[in-house]
């Protein structure tokens, strides 16, 4: 690689690639395969199909492959052996014979016997059938007392490295007997198996000699080697087509089910029109007709159900909007009878601050309800604002303490965290406290409130606890509903519409937080309001710096440091 400047080039050398490298590379594109071929296994039902189909049909092939090798190896060993038995039996019968015929001449000499010997050789390489080849040696015994003997004679091509003196020993040793032994004959640089065959002679005049066969058996190695590469080559096609085939089975009934899956998406995305093509009598069809059919049903119930929400919001709306005018007017009224009621007789007087009392419940109720049809019509947005949490819980305990001492709870303090500036609807996280801490002072039993703020590094939550009466896990569980209590026959001591929690968790879910509840019956209740730090849209947050646990276990959340107030 060059570069020129001003007119110079200058030569940057190319860096040679070190094991290192080549390493981490491969290492690297493992990852990568691994990772990819671990996506399409999740991801995909044909890829999972095909490779569970190739593993196992590869795995099957294999050992059946293993075995039929196996079977086929030994049984063409076992016939070569055999016939190499026979073989090198009637050799050392026919040397024997040959070497038998001379004993009536007992003026044998040394010409003689060498004579008879090469005779044996030649008629001993004549009758073997080897298509490998055989090799020839005679060989004398050791410690033979013998007035005459003969000199060792071999076949040119005889490999004498593979007669072991264990072997001579064990052929010496055993006359009259056959001693077979495997051997690996070298053949231009090559290893090939043979089989190496002793046995005795007795040699008129000289004494005891040894007859060694060396049969090539590479002609069997080469039908085995055929054979296995038969196999292998046989099994890795029959992988392949039946990969092939599972694969196109598997479309069939993977593609419609793609379709379906894109169908039913669209369908829930709102697009209530769509529905899945039909083709043929076969279950897909069927499958696909049910399937519009249940999209049917359920396009018409939405419909009639979108409907009807639409004609209740703009009801409850319409009615909240048309009170506010004569509710206006008797507010006015009201005003003015509670103002001189002091002129009234007594029963009047009274009936004037209930009337008093009864219009601002009112009044409030018809704004929680104008609340309600805002959420449902889904025209809220967020005024976001700076503001620091703990300041906020700090602020509604104090806004809530002269009603906690007039009910006799103890309304306590603990801020270890929340001390962050956030931006958030300051406003309506203040409606959630007051619903929170309003609703433990009413349930309290006049036992201790504890208000807790804490934070991590996600989220920051605040959490009210109080020792009353509790709840049931159905209760809990039915907390947040429109117009539900726990006990419809329990007095509300500050005036709640049955509102307050549902529209807590609307304000929850617009920052894109949540509101959990913990209660026992006879234990009392905790609330935890959770925020994000950073507000994710629709995405509340996993984790919460004050965690609840199950309904089922007791809990032993936060608890008031010293010095808290």
């Amino acid at each position: 690689m060059s570069s020129q400047t001003g007119g110079t080039s200058t030569v940057v050398p190319r860096r040679e690639l070190t094991i290192r490298d080549v390493r981490r590379r491969i290492r690297r594109w493992t990852r990568r395969g691994w990772r990819g071929t671990a996506f399409l296994w999740r991801r995909s039902l044909l890829f999972r199909a095909v490779a569970i189909t190739v593993l196992t049909t590869g795995l099957a092939v294999t050992v059946i492959g293993t075995a039929v090798t196996l079977s086929i190896s030994n049984n063409v060993y076992a016939q070569r052996r055999d016939q190499i038995e026979a073989e090198s039996e009637r050799a050392t019968i026919l040397a024997q014979n040959i070497f038998d015929a001379a004993t009536a001449a007992e003026d044998n000499n040394q010409v003689e016997l060498e004579t008879l010997q090469n005779e044996a050789q030649r008629s001993i390489l004549s009758t073997t059938t080897s298509p490998g080849g055989t090799s020839i040696a005679i060989l004398r015994s050791p410690d033979q007392n013998t007035t005459q003997s003969l000199q060792n004679i071999a076949s040119p091509d005889f490999p004498d490295a593979v007669i072991t003196p264990e072997m001579r020993k064990a052929v010496a040793k055993n006359t009259g007997d056959l001693n077979l032994q495997p051997v690996s004959l070298s053949d231009a640089g090559r290893s090939e198996p043979g089989l190496a065959v002793g046995s005795t002679l007795q040699i008129p005049s000289a004494g005891q000699y040894e007859l060694y066969l060396v049969y090539d058996l590479s002609d069997a190695q080469k039908t085995l080697d055929f054979v296995s590469q038969t196999l292998s080559i046989g099994g890795v096609a029959l992988v392949v087509l039946i990969a092939l085939v599972t694969s196109l089975v598997v479309r069939l009934v993977v593609v419609p089910v793609r379709v379906a899956a894109a169908t039913s998406r669209k369908i829930a995305a709102g697009r209530l029109e769509e529905r899945i093509p039909v083709r043929g009598e076969d279950d897909i069809a069927i499958l696909a007709t049910s399937f519009n059919g249940m999209a049917d049903v359920m396009s018409r119930q939405i419909t009639q159900l979108a409907e009807l929400s639409r004609v209740q919001q703009r009801f409850v709306s319409d009615v909240s909007h048309e009170l506010r005018t004569p509710l206006t007017t008797i507010r006015l009224a009201g005003d003015v009878l509670f103002d001189a009621r002091h002129a009234f007789a007594p029963a009047i007087a009274r009936s004037s601050e209930l009337l008093h009392t009864q219009i601002e419940r009112f009044e409030v109720l018809l704004a929680d309800l104008l609340e309600i049809s805002r959420y449902d019509a889904q025209a809220v947005t967020l005024e976001s604002e700076t503001a620091v949490p703990a300041s906020l819980a700090t602020d509604i305990v104090d806004e809530f303490r002269p009603l906690a001492e007039s009910a006799g709870v103890e309304l306590q303090l603990a801020t270890p965290g929340g001390h962050v500036a956030m931006e958030m609807d300051a406003r309506r996280i203040r409606r959630i406290l007051r619903n929170l801490v309003g609703n433990a002072i009413e349930h309290g039993e006049a036992k201790p409130v504890l208000v807790v703020v804490d934070s991590n590094a996600e989220t920051v939550a605040i959490a009210v606890r109080d020792a009353g009466v509790g709840m049931p896990p159905q209760d809990a569980e039915r907390v947040f509903d429109r117009f539900w209590r726990a006990d419809p026959s329990r007095k509300r001591t500050i005036g709640g519409t049955g509102l307050g929690l549902a529209i807590s968790l609307e304000d929850a879910h617009l920052h894109g937080g949540r509101i959990d509840v913990w209660s026992q019956r006879g234990t009392g209740s905790v609330f935890v309001l959770t925020l994000p730090r950073r507000r994710q849209d629709a995405v509340e947050p996993r984790s919460s710096a004050i965690p609840l646990p199950p309904s089922d276990e007791p809990y032993d959340g936060p608890r008031l440091p010293e010095g808290s107030r």
